[in-house]
């Protein structure tokens, strides 16, 4: 299990183990475990290190001291700039004494024109609850501007390691290459912008053994979650065996958006598929006949599954088809209108709270805010507190898109998932991962692994489209069903 950790469980866990270890031993690991990966990916000679005045800058101190050590085999010219201040703490101070006893260099200001092959950031660490100002907002600002391999000790310096945000309105944060973390992974390093300050992540659990480690609040997706639905399938089975699902939406002018996430359904393996249109815009679907095209107000959905709000609008319809799906008893995800929809409704939230029935809900950032009153920048300043709260609410499974796609439950539980690209910024990409939660819930899937599972190969399809050379520029959403379909396959092999 890929656990994440908050930073009061990470500062729990060394608490705990300060207690049991001798004084300095985290430190010193964390050193060793980040001079290794320094040599790993080292682009030059010359190493520059950033020493801050926390005990991240004695990490740093310990991985200059390793790298310049007078018996090490490296042939690295070291630079250190420590910003440390006059009072450092036990630890600090004998990596600083260790440091300064090595090859290293030290100086007082950022050195110009160098060349260098690796910047180690160890500014600030995952303790910083304030924006970067004056100088040292100066300094970050030129480290990025180098453009140099930079890797970051723990989290990079600016970005909060609880929420992926850079922290301040108008804040900075180091813009790494790789980051090393150290004990457990953070869930700010695989969201919002945490994945694209963070770089390549690297565990480095500082040999602390896993029974030492309380649960953490949030994991990392991954297959093994939804495992036990991952089988081929028997060959006695038929259509019926994989259930219906009905994507109700498509408003005048809008008729695409359900029919992406019909497809979406259809190449994750649903039995049937039906698409009933608000306003209906033909018999057949010529692209995928497979698709059967009905008319929304007089379809009878039967058991099918719905996937209700693509390109549905806001009329009167809408809203009547709407209802009668809160008021049903079938599996429901609601995504785009219906959200919005809902938003607008005191009394259709409340229903789809004291629904008794199955429900995912699909929101992008902004469609979150309006469900929970507050502003699309409140949701991204913690869009694991977010989620938690929106799925509380709702009674629902939530899955809040975005880079780092956050699935919660009612119940608190969270996920992160790692997989997909910037080509998922595309119209009509939420559709089809809409259709595919549908599609999953109808083949027997329970609500919380449809979730995790539909976004987990959402997100892979994107991977494997930009490794095959389609995208991340101009992917398009019509283009994601048909890789959705080898990645599951893939997988249930």
């Amino acid at each position: 299990m890929k656990s994440l950790y908050s930073v009061a469980e990470i500062r729990n866990i060394e608490h705990n183990m300060a207690e049991s270890l001798p004084a300095g031993t985290l430190m010193q690991r964390a050193g060793e475990a980040a001079a290794s990966a320094a040599r790993a990916i080292l682009a030059g000679r010359k190493v520059l290190v950033l020493a801050g005045p926390g005990n991240n800058g004695g990490d740093a101190l310990e991985v200059a001291a390793n790298l310049a050590g007078a018996d090490t085999d490296l042939d690295a010219e070291v630079t250190v700039l420590y910003l440390g201040g006059p009072a450092p703490s036990a630890d600090s101070a004998r990596a600083l004494a260790r440091a300064r006893a090595s090859k290293a260099v030290f100086v007082d200001s950022l050195p110009l024109g160098r060349d260098w092959g690796l910047i180690v950031d160890g500014l600030f660490g995952i303790g910083l609850a304030r924006p970067i100002d004056g100088d040292m907002r100066a300094l970050v600002e030129a480290i990025n501007a180098l453009g140099r391999p930079v890797l970051a000790l723990d989290v990079p310096s600016g970005l909060d390691a609880d929420t992926g945000a850079v922290i301040g309105p108008d804040g900075v944060a180091i813009q790494a290459t790789r980051t090393i973390t150290f004990i457990g992974d953070k869930p700010g390093l695989h969201t919002f912008e945490g994945r694209d300050y963070a770089g390549q992540v690297q565990l480095a659990p500082l040999g602390i053994d896993p029974g030492q480690r309380p649960a953490a609040g949030a994991r990392l997706n991954e297959p093994a979650l939804f495992a036990r639905h991952l089988a081929p399938r028997r060959h006695n089975s038929h259509k019926g065996s994989f259930g219906d699902v009905a994507v109700i939406g498509g408003a005048k002018g809008m008729a695409g958006a359900p029919l992406m996430a019909a497809r979406g359904a259809l190449f994750t393996g649903a039995g049937r598929v039906f698409v009933a249109a608000i306003e209906p815009a033909g018999a057949v679907d010529f692209v995928q006949p497979e698709i059967m095209m009905r008319d929304a107000q007089d379809f009878d959905s039967g058991d099918a599954t719905l996937v209700i709000g693509p390109g549905m609008g806001d009329s009167v319809t809408a809203m009547r088809v709407l209802f009668k799906a809160l008021e049903g008893k079938a599996a429901l995800v609601i995504d785009a209108d219906a959200l919005n929809l809902i938003a607008d409704s005191p009394d259709l939230q409340g229903r789809l709270a004291q629904r008794g029935a199955t429900a995912i809900v699909t929101p992008h950032p902004l469609e979150a805010a309006r469900l929970l009153g507050v502003t699309s920048a409140v949701v991204q300043g913690d869009r694991l507190a977010a989620a938690r709260e929106l799925a509380s609410r709702l009674n629902a499974v939530v899955v809040l898109k975005g880079s780092g796609t956050v699935i919660a439950n009612a119940g608190g539980a969270v996920v992160i998932n790692p997989t997909g690209n910037a080509g998922l910024a595309t119209a009509g990409s939420g559709d089809v991962l809409a259709g595919m939660c549908g599609s999953l819930l109808a083949q027997g899937w329970q609500a919380w692994e449809a979730a995790i599972g539909a976004v987990w190969v959402h997100g892979a399809a994107a991977d494997r489209l930009v490794a095959q050379g389609s995208g991340p520029i101009g992917l398009t959403a019509g283009e994601l069903p048909l890789a959705a379909r080898a990645v599951l396959n893939a997988l249930a092999r």
